[in-house]
């Protein structure tokens, strides 16, 4: 099985059990709403995304609609994750 960095658990009525799939880079859920296939509409888009900034530290963010909601960090070396970083300050890096 491949490594992802970015991982997603689906949890629906549909599944007897959760689903789930992994992400490397970026991934974009669009959600719809509405009776049908033909019949669907755009309700709301989310995207979680990874950055390197140095050889150690990653960033991943989450938006909703294109707005940024949440930052975190994980740095490989050290494994320290550091979990709701300020969403106007993207140049902190995680031990400086």
């Amino acid at each position: 099985m491949a490594s992802y960095p970015i991982w997603n658990d689906v949890t629906a009525c549909i599944y007897n059990g959760s689903k789930s799939y992994g992400v490397r880079d970026e991934g974009i859920v669009n959600i719809k709403v509405g009776t049908s296939n033909a019949y669907s509409y755009d309700f709301i888009s989310h995207r979680t995304t990874r950055r390197e900034l140095n050889k150690d530290v990653a960033e991943f963010r989450f938006y909703v609609d294109g707005k940024l909601l949440k930052r975190s960090q994980f740095n490989k070396k050290t494994k320290v994750y550091s979990d709701n970083l300020p969403i106007n300050n993207h140049q902190k890096i995680i031990g400086e």
